[in-house]
């Protein structure tokens, strides 16, 4: 018999480990549909009518939110099995408890709806990342617009609204000084610009410019400085990889913007070369080890590294990237920043943002 013909043996079955897993894959599935219809009640907006209106019928609900009848039973239906909303068989009304509201509504950090969107965003180009699994490509950062992207500027609007100024910037000694002062600052990788033009309303004797390669997020950032009626901001659309390095900046920020880069490297040495003398870099990036074995022990580390399989490693490899994914770590974070010339990395972590931490670089 010839080594292709031998059989291989089958091991004995532990059926209790089996019995287990195949639990976790149903609460796994049922958990993907809950996420979806989180996602449809959040951007409806059927959740935020629900909040405070007590028990209420579906055509209470459908008056109240604009939404179809039939659809919203349906919803209703689905959120009742899966304990998100309570139904009355006697009444057939359906609440919404304050308990759960908390977590699903509202423009603030605690509301979690937005993170189905980011997750429904993902699924929607699973297509997109079989066929980079097959030719080891990546996937364009345009695919992934507008839906993944609107979400994840969602997310973060409401977090930094209300971490930004008061417990985010503290972290970095002197700095909330220097920026009251009067600056010369710098976004690179802006997004939609938020963050800055939050400083900039905080800070009005600083300059701030911020760098994104998206037309529409610099767009974005310029229509709502302008609603802010700032004057002290301004946003260029530019590849930050190929900005000059000449130094003309004080104090440089990069808000979870690193690690999609195609050159992180190159754009932290970019970042050093653009700060004057004594100038700081504050990076806001993922809390992770850049050692699987340390993340093991968190069950919540397997959206990091699903997210990066989806969107982070592959927004970088399609332009020929280094792809160091979502949880590239504190420990290989550190060992770049001092590669690019910073003799100075301190990590803070983020008592209200667990998922993140802070790098002051100097």
């Amino acid at each position: 018999m010839t080594g292709s013909d031998a059989q291989v043996p089958v091991p004995a079955l532990d059926r209790a480990k089996a019995g287990a897993f195949a639990e976790k894959l149903k609460a796994s599935f049922q958990s993907t549909m809950l996420t979806m219809m989180i996602d449809l009640g959040h951007r409806s907006g059927v959740l935020a009518a629900m909040r405070g209106a007590g028990p209420i019928t579906t055509a209470e609900l459908a008056g109240r939110s604009g939404q179809s009848l039939r659809h919203l039973q349906e919803w209703l239906s689905a959120m009742a099995v899966a304990g998100v909303v309570e139904f009355d068989a006697d009444t057939n009304t359906f609440t919404l408890p304050e308990e759960h509201a908390i977590w699903l509504t509202g423009a603030v950090a605690t509301n979690l709806s937005p993170m189905a969107g980011m997750l429904m965003g993902l699924a929607q180009r699973t297509d997109d990342v079989l066929e980079a699994f097959d030719q080891g490509t990546g996937v364009p950062y345009e695919r992934y617009r507008p839906h993944f992207t609107h979400a994840m500027d969602e997310i973060g609007r409401a977090k930094y609204d209300e971490l930004l100024v008061s417990g985010y910037l503290p972290k970095a000694s002197g700095l909330t000084e220097r920026l009251r002062a009067g600056a010369d600052v710098a976004d690179f990788g802006c997004g939609t610009g938020h963050c800055l033009n939050l400083m900039a309303a905080s800070y009005p004797e600083s300059r701030f410019t911020g760098f994104d390669i998206s037309t529409d997020a610099v767009a974005l950032a310029e229509f709502e400085a302008n609603i802010m009626g700032l004057s002290n901001v301004r946003f260029v659309v530019a590849d930050v990889a190929t900005l000059g390095a000449e130094p003309q900046f004080d104090v440089a920020f990069a808000f979870d913007a690193i690690h999609d880069q195609a050159d992180p490297a190159g754009v932290l040495s970019l970042i050093h070369s653009s700060l004057r003398p004594g100038g700081e870099l504050f990076m806001v990036d993922i809390k992770a080890s850049s050692y699987l074995s340390d993340n093991l022990a968190d069950p919540m580390n397997l959206m990091l590294y699903g997210i990066s399989v989806m969107h982070c490693m592959e927004v970088s490899l399609a332009v020929g990237g280094a792809g160091l994914g979502t949880a590239w770590g504190t420990q290989l974070a550190t060992s770049m920043l001092l590669d690019a010339g910073f003799n100075e990395v301190t990590v803070h972590d983020i008592e209200r943002d667990p998922s993140n931490c802070i790098y002051v670089c100097r």
